[in-house]
């Protein structure tokens, strides 16, 4: 029997699995991803992991099929490194030729978004789908695309950054990015606690002190789980922020109707696995306002949190080209 390594590379946590020639995961190990130093250290940190995962499932690297990993970036495939690590302090992170070289295998690497949609078609709900978006809702908001059964990498394989889509003209808040008005920041979990600031500051007038969130937010300590937990809690003006930042929600996803034309877009992340129907609800109602085109399923991904894991795995199943032509 062959196996495979999966790798999902987080800005917090670094996880390896071993699965079965099928994406059957075997073993699976979870350790806090090296933020600081040389980007070897974190190759180097991959390496021990993928170690530990044939050691504890007794399975000799020779019988190993391939290694897939989805990862946050920005990457050049090219070269099969990470550039510029988001949230993390190291410098340019090699990956594919000295796992190559330990290992004897091939290394599949993918924008960790795009590595879920791999997941989602090839285990998930979009298994028979042609047309396909992943949007995570976590710290940033990302995706990864299939149009006409084609994954789409882009020129240096970080295409699809939706986040980074404009959703106001205006720019009232600025992105982690430095940009205004993008998407990821009015809704992403950082972005959520800005936008919630604004909104107790310019919308509500006095009835904005008599939320359970306002005293958080002014003293700059709010997080996206506190104006959830108090929308959950009956908070009114919670619950009004959580629609206002459905609403442009379902603007971003509006944009990614009208320019992938998918069939179906599943949706992961913190954000929205711990809130389902906070950030569903909001969505499903507005989505009709902003698009044109036909409007797909609209769904939370089945495959939670492993998404990104078992899209890496799926990337050495249906031996994905990852390496962009151009």
């Amino acid at each position: 029997m062959k196996y495979i390594v999966g790798v999902d590379i987080g800005a917090t946590n670094l996880r390896v699995a071993l699965a079965d020639s099928s994406g059957n995961i075997i073993v699976k190990v979870t350790d806090r991803t090296v933020k600081k130093g040389k980007g070897i250290d974190l190759t180097n940190q991959v390496i021990r992991l993928i170690k530990t995962v044939l050691n504890r499932a007794s399975v000799n690297v020779g019988d190993v099929k391939g290694i897939g990993i989805g990862t946050i970036g920005p990457l050049d495939l090219k070269k099969g490194v990470i550039t510029k690590p988001a949230n993390l302090q190291l410098s340019e992170v090699p990956l594919r030729e000295p796992l190559e070289d330990k290992f004897k295998v091939p290394v599949y690497i993918l924008n960790d978004c795009v590595a879920a949609v791999v997941g989602e078609k090839v285990f998930g709900a979009g298994k028979h789908l042609e047309n396909l978006v992943y949007i995570t809702i976590s710290t940033g908001i990302g995706s990864g695309v299939f149009v006409n059964g084609t994954l789409l990498l882009g020129k240096d394989g970080n295409a699809h950054e939706v986040g980074h889509m404009v959703v106001d003209i205006e720019g009232k808040i600025v992105c982690g990015c430095g940009k205004r008005g993008h998407w990821e920041a009015y809704a992403s979990g950082t972005g959520i606690p800005k936008y919630a600031k604004y909104l107790l500051e310019t919308k509500f007038g006095k009835e904005a002190e008599k939320s359970s969130i306002y005293a958080k937010a002014m003293a700059g300590i709010l997080t996206a789980k506190d104006v959830y937990d108090a929308a959950k809690q009956g908070d009114e003006i919670a619950l009004k922020i959580v629609e206002e930042v459905g609403r442009i929600n379902a603007i971003g996803i509006a944009n990614v109707i009208n320019i992938y034309d998918p069939s179906l877009i599943t949706l992961g992340g913190s954000v929205v696995l711990k809130n389902v129907n906070l950030v569903l609800d909001p969505i499903l109602r507005n989505v009709s306002k902003y698009t044109i085109n036909r409007i797909p399923e609209i769904m939370i991904t089945p495959l939670g949190e492993d998404i990104v894991l078992l899209g890496a795995i799926g990337s050495v199943i249906i031996d994905v080209n990852t390496i962009p032509k151009d």
